[in-house]
């Protein structure tokens, strides 16, 4: 069981499990000779019965099951139907009682009810006494929500049941998340009763208080209640938080259509060199259904369809951020002529949340367009400029033109309900004088935050935010098995502190001197030297083109896809342990200069959290076999496959690895043929 540890067993132990070992072994091999001859005889089938058993998680012979039953109904009569289910439903009750957390007995017998040949009057008895043995299964809980269902019994009953199985014993964190299910599937139908959801909520907090408060060191009421304050704080319904250009933004097009403005903060147009504009647009929540019909873009500028696509790393049909892009090279724009382009966000339905609400809040955004010089093809040579990261190539900037939009997200949240604020604050009260336990100073950090967010006074927020970044820092050192967890929530939340507004911002935001262009300045956002360990906050930096991450404790960078216009990135010093941690990269088309230096890529053979092994054919990306393998040559395929897999679609320009365990001649050799436009390695140029 968890952080339990294994005793060493006996002498007479070991000689007792060496001939059961050998009994399950005959049983399998002779099952096995059977699945494979196809035979479905009583004889076999009562000898997998026999194995199921003793081994309820052999997931092979559920199969053969279900293969038996199929055969042996198509050759039988329809008077026998319901006797074969019937035995099917034996030999899982057997293999149950053997182990009743095993997944493939119970996922079993859920597919021998779907047949509708067996009766179910049987099944709750059943879960009463497996749930009798462990209360808590989740198991269980999950089989009872299917058999609720076939038996139309309603959610008001069932949420009954919760309070029945929770009266016996509060500790129940399934009977409560059961119960957290049941009222999101109420509120979602609005039921009668639930309609108004903030009489629930007040009704629940109270409820949950005398679990918390009869034995605040209990986990299981603490958990429900962090659900409750999500419950209140959230907006069901999508909502547009942030875009790029944002409302009323001026970008100009300059010479090889590179982009700067207001619209950009104070980015000089020597950044970008792409023929394309992207359009961003962040929700608040992973929506799909973006396309031409539910978001309408109008201008002069465009002769063609526009295809909005989702910044997924893997290749989902929903994501929070969706973009499209502009082909400017396309266009025969006039010079100093200024462009308007309208985009209508939701005024049609079909943008939705992953639960099936409605984008709630139809919005518009405006911004124009103005070409100021010609577009000129790049010149060879010129691309080969060394980006230096150095402190003495960069100097702090004053303040941003009040005009500037760029800095601060265009968001659109609905007015906040007084009685979401008054219940807030009323559980920071209750919560404030409790024993200072870990879950208490998790969920006071969890309180204070939503208040933030509830709460219109900026000047509040910052006391607020202050308060919880040092409750996250004592619960580093009071819960260091979860420590990781918390130095996440500390980074995020000190990221929403430094990009909330243009003040909080400044002192981070640098003009970069390009030694070869004395008289071009351009900002780099600096958030090197903040021990962050997690990235955040992108709806407030979609504007940025330069950005410095270097010296902190990033593991990854989920979510950067979502900043589009990023041309330079500096990465180094970090603790990026595989180049599958660098996914994100894939979808910047913009990236031009990378700095991965000195991180743990290459320590790794393969990131295990994401791959089962080392195969580039073990996963569903889409990955160019024949070109890998010419490239590759004599190489080590399994060495570079990853690398391959990252930057096989980027057009850097500038990429320093070195300092990296792969960064060996072999890996720059093969970077050279993969990048073939690579004019800079390692701060060498090529």
């Amino acid at each position: 069981m968890h952080g339990r540890p294994r005793k060493p067993l006996k002498e007479e132990d070991e000689s007792v499990l060496s001939a059961k070992a050998e009994k399950l072994h005959s049983l399998q091999s002779q099952f096995l000779a059977n699945h494979q001859n196809r035979i479905y005889t009583k004889e076999a089938l009562d000898l997998s019965a026999k194995l199921l058993e003793i081994n309820p998680e052999c997931y092979t012979a559920w199969n053969y099951r279900k293969l038996a039953v199929q055969h042996n109904l198509s050759e039988s009569n329809s008077d026998s139907d319901a006797s074969l289910f019937d035995q099917e439903l034996k030999v899982v009750e057997n293999a149950l009682k053997k182990n009743f957390k095993s997944y493939g007995a119970w996922h079993h017998r859920k597919w021998v009810l779907s047949k509708g040949h067996s009766s179910i009057d049987n099944e709750l008895r059943l879960l009463n006494d497996f749930q009798k043995a462990d209360a808590r299964n989740f198991h269980a809980w999950n089989y009872r929500r299917f058999v609720t269902a076939l038996m139309k019994i309603s959610d008001e009953d069932e949420l009954k049941y919760t309070e029945k199985v929770i009266g016996v014993n509060f500790s129940n964190y399934s009977a409560w998340h059961n119960r957290s299910v049941l009222l999101s599937t109420l509120f979602k139908r609005k039921a009668e009763g639930f309609s108004h959801k903030e009489k629930v909520l007040q009704e629940e907090y109270k409820y949950v208080h005398s679990a918390i408060f009869t034995d605040s060191d209990d986990q299981s009421g603490w958990f429900y209640h962090l659900w409750l304050i999500d419950q209140t704080v959230k907006n069901d319904a999508p909502l547009l938080v942030s875009s790029w250009p944002s409302h009323g933004a001026n970008i100009t097009l300059n010479g090889n259509n590179s982009l700067h403005g207001s619209g950009l903060s104070l980015l000089n147009s020597t950044l970008s060199d792409t023929k394309t504009l992207p359009v961003i647009l962040c929700f608040n929540q992973a929506v799909e259904g973006v396309n031409s019909s539910t978001v309408v873009v109008k201008s002069e500028l465009l002769k063609e369809d526009l295809v909005w696509k989702p910044l997924s790393t893997n290749n989902s049909s929903t994501a929070q951020v969706w973009v499209v892009y502009l082909n400017m090279g396309n266009m025969k724009l006039q010079l100093s002529k200024t462009y308007s382009i309208e985009i209508n966000i939701g005024h049609s339905m079909g943008i939705l949340s992953s639960n099936g609400y409605h984008y709630g809040a139809p919005s518009q955004i405006t911004f124009e367009v103005c070409v100021q010089t010609a577009y000129t093809e790049p010149v060879d040579g010129q691309r080969g400029k060394l980006t230096s990261w150095k402190d003495n190539d960069f100097r702090k900037i004053d303040h941003f033109e009040e005009s500037n939009p760029a800095v601060s997200a265009d968001h659109h949240i609905p007015t906040t309900s007084n009685w979401c604020m008054e219940a807030i604050d009323e559980e920071i009260t209750n919560f404030q004088d409790l024993s200072d336990c870990k879950i208490r100073k998790l969920t006071l950090a969890r309180l204070l935050i939503a208040l933030d967010l509830l709460s219109p006074q900026h000047d509040k927020r910052k006391n607020h935010t202050e308060e919880v970044l040092k409750l996250y820092t004592e619960l580093m050192k009071l819960d260091p098995t979860h420590s990781l967890y918390y130095k996440d929530e500390h980074s995020l939340l000190l990221l929403q502190q430094i990009t909330s507004s243009r003040e909080s911002l400044i002192p981070y935001c640098h003009y970069y001197k390009d030694a070869s262009e004395t008289n071009t300045s351009y900002v780099c956002l600096r958030l090197q030297n903040l021990s962050l360990s997690r990235m955040g906050s992108f709806e407030n930096l979609l504007w940025v083109q330069m950005l410095d991450l270097s010296h902190n404790e990033l593991r990854s960078i989920e979510g950067l896809e979502a900043m589009q216009l990023l041309s330079c990135l500096n990465l180094s010093h970090n603790k990026f342990g595989s180049f599958t941690a660098l996914g994100p990269l894939r979808l910047l088309k913009s990236l031009k200069v990378l700095n991965i230096s000195c991180n743990e890529l290459g320590s790794h053979s393969i990131d295990t959290r994401r791959y089962l092994c080392s195969s580039p054919l073990a996963h569903s990306e889409v990955f160019a076999w024949d070109r890998f393998e010419i490239l590759c040559g004599s190489y080590s395929a399994t060495k570079f496959w990853e690398a391959f897999l990252i930057f096989e679609s980027l057009n850097l320009t500038d990429l320093n690895i070195a300092g990296n365990a792969v960064a060996d001649e072999n890996f720059a050799s093969f970077i050279v043929k993969v990048l073939p436009t690579l004019k800079l390695l390692n701060d060498e140029e090529l």
